[in-house]
This record gives structure tokens, sequence and C-alpha cells, in this order.
């Protein structure tokens, strides 16, 4: 029970800090680097854990994991489908990207993130929970949203995080027919004072969204002729996703 009990610390401490190094996982545990390099292999031989890059130095979780969460919305599947886009997106803009799905109409669930090469960066951990109306990913999902389930996450209170989250209804409802329109969401310091992100749905064949992502960034780096460039290359990444 106690090998048990050690294998789930390591399976959960991978899934808060991935990327993340053995000798830094074992110092996390107190355990010994050996043991931590003996959990970690077994977990990757059926697909619960993955060394980044295929060098077992570095671990993340794997496919297996996100099969655990709603099969609806395929979050398995998007996973997969949506690494190498995202890796290219990052490229393209050297900032973090967030992968999310719904977590039922409560919050936005993260599921996978490609962190970027500055020094002064966003971060949130994987299986972070995120409101879904003041977050970019969230708002770029509730677009495409039925009717019925965006007066649930309207009725069940809109909270206010910074001066600029939306809390009326009517303007969310405005601003999310504004996000429709131009193909990209905005988080302009609406959820986390200093932090500013651009969105997009990932929409199955029917035209529903089973996720969302969105580059994330300091507010000191958020550059506002930017927008259309970055909200068109979201979009564009979103539309690669696309499961269908």
């Amino acid at each position: 029970m106690k090998s048990l009990l050690k294998s789930l610390e390591v399976l959960e401490a991978v899934a808060e800090m991935q990327p993340v190094g053995v000798s830094e996982l074992a110092r996390r545990l107190d355990l010994p680097k050996s043991t931590t390099q003996r959990i970690l292999q077994t977990f990757a031989t059926t697909g619960w854990l993955r060394p980044v890059g295929g060098e077992a130095t570095r671990w993340q979780i794997g496919h297996r994991v996100l099969h655990l969460q709603v099969p609806e919305l395929q979050a398995g599947q998007l996973y997969v489908a949506a690494r190498k886009p995202m890796q290219e997106l990052r490229e393209q803009v050297n900032e973090t990207v967030h992968l999310s799905i719904l977590d039922g109409l409560d919050a936005m669930l993260l599921i996978d993130r490609v962190d970027c090469t500055q020094n002064v960066r966003t971060f949130s951990p994987i299986g972070d929970r995120s409101p879904i109306h003041a977050t970019a990913i969230g708002t770029a999902v509730m677009a495409h949203l039925a009717p019925d389930q965006v007066d649930a996450i309207i009725n069940r209170g809109l909270t206010r995080y910074t001066e600029s989250t939306i809390t009326d209804p009517e303007d969310l409802r405005a601003e999310l027919g504004r996000v429709r329109e131009r193909g990209y969401s905005l988080n302009l310091c609406c959820y986390r004072p200093a932090v500013c992100a651009i969105g997009a749905a990932i929409l199955d064949s029917q035209g529903r969204p089973v996720g969302g992502l969105c580059i994330s960034m300091p507010a000191s780096r958020y550059v506002e002729h930017n927008e259309k460039v970055w909200g068109g290359m979201v979009n564009a990444t979103a539309r690669k996703i696309s499961v269908g």
C-alpha cells in the first residue's frame, strides 16, 4: 500500500510540475532518485507518463491520464491532436500556449501547456481550473455553446476578479458576439491583474466546442497592434486542431 501511495504521489507531482526533472521530483517527494526513476518508467510503459522529447530526464503526463477526463469532450484525442500545433504556435510568438476543456459548465480545466522561453512568463499548473466568463479560452468556448448553456453559466453568477472582469450579463453576451465575429477572444487582465491572453475555440465537425487554446502573456508584453495578427494565428491553430 505504501508503494502504491508513493507511485500516486509521483503521478500527481508530475501533473502539477510538468515538465519536471527526475532530480527535482525526487527532492520534492523526498524519494531516492533511483526509486523515482523506477516509478516514472513504470508509468511510462502504460502511457500514464511520458519523457519529454524521448529523454528520460524530464517528464510530463501521458495520454492515458487525459482519457480520464470527460469522455464526450474527447480530451485524450484533443491532447494528441493539439500538441504539435501548440508547439508551432509557441515557436511563432514565443509566449506560453494553453489548452483547456470545459469541466462541466463550472470552469475551464487546463489539460496541456507549452511554455515560452522568456525569463518572465505566465504559469498555470496542469489541472488548474479557471472561470469561464473571465478567461480568453473560457469566452472563446462560451461563444460557441448553446443558448441554454450560456444562460446556465450566467445564472450561476459572474464573479468579479479584477476591474476588467465583465460581470453584466448583457455586456458578456455582447462580447461573445464579438468573439464569434472576429474569430478569437481577448482577456485583458480580466482574471489575473497582470495577465493577458488571446484565445480561440476548438470545434468538432458539428461546430460544437470541444475545448480551446490561448496565447498567454504578462500584461507588460501585450501589444495592441499585434492583436489581429496573433488572434488570426490562434484561430488558425484552433481550426488545425479541430476534432471531428
